[in-house]
């Protein structure tokens, strides 16, 4: 058998196939060394041939068209295709792009390839995966914006859910995998008994995750970082009226991302930690109850998560702070938030008559007092307690 080679050149090709044909002429028996380079030339040609000179696939709507020809379809014979005849008329003249949905239709009931019908992309992307497109919230994802570029009605966003979201969904880069954080075990949950829905909150974390390849970051976190001191820090900004942007600035200058985005129905979430792409923290708050103690409590529970429990092997913390006790880990990350607000050693040496002496307190420990007033009515479950006094709002800072 001649040296045999790699074809990587024009003249390698035809070198090859001058050589490809010699070995035809000379007819060899099956077994011989002719006969066994005849087939490895066939398949160094055939690889150097599919890389060199693809051929194109046909375009799809020419591929309907033609078999509309063959079967002698009418644009009304499609309408069960495409949903509607003004739909088909725009499919056929391209001012309308094919759904997924669409392309499995016409592959069922035409017997089109859906290989020649799918073109873009992301419709590659949604094919094959087992995700039900529908299941996500798509009204409230697209009135918060969350398809970009995407200005149709709901309606169209319905039909071509599986391409918005599978763009959306594959719009970060964070290893984040392509299946609902419910169903994932290395996402730690903290929620009641209420029904959470998985695709809502999947939605949620791909947005946070969005928003946190927009924010660059000046330094990237040192491990050991967050600490019951250094948290104490962050409280003490509290005092500020101007406290929510001060936290967001002090995470930010420690190389920890501090996001907000507003839960998604049926998610119940106060707030999440995880990692990012860079490899820094990542806190998000939700502001789900329009409390400034709640705000506060909220972001010490998830930098306590940080300091305690995020080491790569739960990719996301997820907290609905409404539910009660939780397991080990909610109770370390609870018990290090109350002690980085008011240390438990004040707190059971205080005593609270009225509000002055909430006030007082709030000036001896440099916190805003709905602080301390908000654990108080949460401890004693009465929401009522101090009327209309310290009840600042949260979400006007953002």
């Amino acid at each position: 058998m001649n040296h045999i080679k790699l074809i990587k050149t024009q003249q390698d090709h035809e070198q090859a196939l001058a050589r490809l044909m010699a070995l035809m002429d000379m007819d060899p028996t099956p077994g011989s060394s002719e006969n066994d380079e005849i087939d490895v030339l066939a398949v160094l040609i055939e690889k150097y041939e599919k890389e060199t000179f693809p051929l194109d696939k046909p375009d799809p709507i020419e591929a309907i068209k033609f078999r509309m020809d063959q079967q002698g379809l009418t644009n009304k014979d499609l309408i069960p295709y495409f949903g509607s005849a003004p739909k088909v008329s725009e499919v056929l003249s391209g001012k309308r792009t094919l759904s997924l949905n669409m392309i499995r239709k016409l592959s069922e009931g035409l017997g089109i390839s859906a290989e020649i019908l799918i073109q873009a992309p992301e419709q590659t992307s949604a094919c094959g995966k087992d995700i039900d497109w529908q299941a996500f919230p798509l009204a409230e994802m697209r009135k918060r914006g969350y398809f970009d570029g995407f200005s149709g009605t709901l309606q169209e966003l319905k039909e071509y859910a599986a391409e918005q979201l599978s763009a959306f969904l594959n719009s970060v880069s964070s290893g984040f995998s392509l299946k609902p954080a419910l169903l994932r075990t290395s996402a730690h949950l903290r929620s009641n008994d209420k029904e959470t829905d998985a695709y809502a909150l999947w939605a949620w974390q791909v947005r946070v995750l969005q928003k946190v390849a927009k924010e660059k970051l000046n330094t990237d976190y040192k491990k050991g970082t967050v600490t019951l001191e250094w948290m104490q820090k962050v409280a003490k900004l509290s005092w500020s009226s101007q406290g929510p942007s001060l936290a967001k600035e002090y995470l930010n200058r420690h190389g920890i991302h501090f996001i907000v985005e507003p839960h998604l129905p049926k998610t119940y979430l106060d707030g999440a930690v995880c990692f990012s792409a860079d490899g820094n923290p990542v806190v998000a708050l939700t502001l789900r109850h329009d409390r400034l103690d709640n705000f506060w409590f909220s972001l010490m529970h998830e930098l306590s998560h940080i300091a305690l429990h995020l080491d790569g092997n739960e990719s996301w913390y997820l907290d609905d702070l409404d539910a009660l006790g939780g397991d080990q880990v909610e109770q370390e990350a609870d018990a290090l938030a109350k002690e980085a607000l008011i240390p438990e050693v004040t707190w059971q040496s205080s005593i609270f008559a009225d509000a002055a002496d909430v006030r007082l307190l709030s000036e001896k420990l440099e916190i805003s007092p709905c602080i301390i007033a908000g654990r108080l009515r949460h401890e004693s479950s009465d929401h009522k307690l101090f009327g209309s006094l310290f009840r600042d709002g949260i979400k006007s800072h953002f």
